[in-house]
C-alpha cells in the first residue's frame, strides 16, 4: 500500500483524549505543527487524572490540580488555542449519552474540520501492552459524537447548531494510512510530554530519545526524518 503524507493544514482541529498526557504522547508533534501553520487547535481531556499515580498517599484532589497545571503547561508548549477539561474520574466513565452530548456540544461550538482521537480498535500491542480502557471508551465516544451526532440536528438539539467534521485521524492505530511530518516539532512534542512530571518524575528527559525514535520509525515509513502515523477515517457525507 502506498504511503500518503497528509500535507493539508486544517483551519480548525479538535483533539479528544482521555488522560492529561495522552494527546502529547500520541499526536503532540502534529498538533504543534498545525498550530505553527495557523490552525486553531483545541484539546478536550475527558478524565481528571485522579488515579494517575502508584502512590496511595497522594490525595486525589491534589493530583487532579497538579495534572491540570501540567496540561496547561504542555498546551502552551504546543501552541494550542484552548483546553477543555471534562473532569470525569479515571476509569469510571462510559460512552454514554451524557458524554456524547458534551462532546457534541464542544464539536458544534469549536467547529473543527478534523478530529484527532485514539483508535479504539487498537487493543493488543504485542504481548506487553494492552490498550487502556479509557482510551478505547474515549475513541469510540469521540467518533460517535462526530458522526453522525454532531452533524445531525435531531441528535442533542440543545447542544448547538449542527456541524459536520470532515475526517478523523486516529492515533495509536495498528492500521495507519496517513502520516504527518513532525520534523520541526518533534522536540516540542517531547518538551510537552516532559511537562507531565507527575507521570514521568523529574527524570522525564530520559524518555526523550524513545519519543524521538518512535517518530523516526514513522518517518522512515513515510520517507521523512520524523513523522506521526494515523488511521484516517472520512466522516463527511
Amino acid at each position: 500500500m502506498p504511503v500518503e503524507l497528509l500535507v493539508r493544514v486544517p483551519r480548525r482541529a479538535v483533539a479528544i483524549y482521555a488522560h492529561p498526557d495522552d494527546s502529547d504522547v500520541s499526536c503532540g508533534g502534529t498538533l504543534a505543527a498545525w498550530a505553527d501553520a495557523g490552525t486553531v487547535v483545541d484539546l478536550v481531556v475527558c478524565a481528571s487524572g485522579d488515579k494517575g499515580t502508584r502512590d496511595p498517599s497522594i490525595p486525589a484532589e491534589s493530583l487532579v490540580a497538579t495534572r491540570a497545571a501540567e496540561i496547561e503547561a504542555a498546551a502552551a508548549v504546543l501552541g494550542l488555542a484552548g483546553v477543555h477539561r471534562l473532569g470525569r474520574p479515571d476509569g469510571e466513565f462510559e460512552n454514554d449519552c451524557e458524554l456524547r452530548r458534551e462532546l457534541v456540544g464542544l464539536l458544534r461550538e469549536l467547529r473543527p474540520e478534523v478530529l484527532v482521537c485514539p483508535d479504539p480498535a487498537a487493543v493488543f500491542f504485542g504481548e506487553h501492552y494492552y490498550n487502556h480502557r479509557d482510551h478505547r471508551v474515549v475513541g469510540f465516544a469521540a467518533l460517535d459524537a462526530a458522526a453522525p451526532a454532531a452533524a445531525s440536528p435531531l441528535y442533542f438539539p440543545d447542544a448547538g447548531p449542527p456541524h459536520e467534521v470532515e475526517f478523523a485521524l486516529l492515533s495509536g492505530s495498528l492500521e495507519p494510512n496517513v502520516y504527518v511530518e513532525v520534523t520541526a516539532t518533534v522536540s516540542r512534542k517531547a518538551d510537552a510530554v516532559c511537562c507531565h512530571v507527575s507521570q514521568l518524575g523529574e527524570g522525564g528527559e530520559a524518555f526523550r530519545p524513545a519519543m524521538e525514535e518512535r517518530a523516526a520509525e514513522a518517518g522512515r515509513v513515510a520517507g521523512l526524518e520524523y513523522a506521526e502515523a494515523f488511521r484516517r477515517v472520512w466522516l463527511g457525507h
